[in-house]
């Protein structure tokens, strides 16, 4: 029976998720913005992430076409969250948490539900086309964004490769 000190036992507690090696490149409070390939989803749940995104997508956009609001709004308020963007003129970090801000469930169901409850048309109508847009987006592979650069998401790298 190993040991408790024994290094192979220990260090699977308590060493962090990357090799000493590589954060020790790192200014000091920086680790937290380095994203690591074990940070984002790959493979079989990728994809059934990506397929949420569209189930909701079709959803949003099926509820809608029942609720009775026209298209063209639809059309105009779709892209809109994506706005958040220009938080990255300020920096990653801030520009990640405007963007996640922007993408999240919480803010669309949120506004959705303000809408169900105080009977205004306009807030209902404004959730749904948030969640379609959420849900377009993580179909497209368009995850939420950590702190480091705005191609580092959840759900893997987006964008060119780093050419270096």
């Amino acid at each position: 029976m190993a040991e408790l000190d024994s290094p192979s036992l220990f260090a699977h507690f308590v060493s962090p998720r990357q090799a000493p090696s590589k954060l020790r490149h790192l200014w000091a409070g920086e680790a937290a913005t380095t994203v690591s390939r074990e940070q984002a989803v790959s493979g079989g749940v990728r994809t059934l992430l990506r397929l949420e995104g569209l189930v909701v997508l079709g959803a949003a956009a099926a509820a809608y076409a029942q609720f009775g609001a026209g298209w063209g709004m639809f059309a105009l308020l779709l892209l809109a969250p994506d706005l958040a963007v220009l938080g990255y003129l300020a920096g990653p970090r801030v520009g990640a948490a405007l963007y996640n801000a922007a993408h999240s469930y919480a803010g669309a169901v949120a506004l959705l539900v303000l809408g169900v409850l105080a009977a205004m048309p306009w807030a209902v109508a404004g959730g749904l086309i948030w969640c379609a847009h959420i849900g377009l987006d993580r179909a497209l592979g368009y995850g939420l964004k950590y702190g480091s650069d705005f191609g580092a998401t959840h759900l893997g790298r987006i964008g060119r490769a780093d050419p270096w």
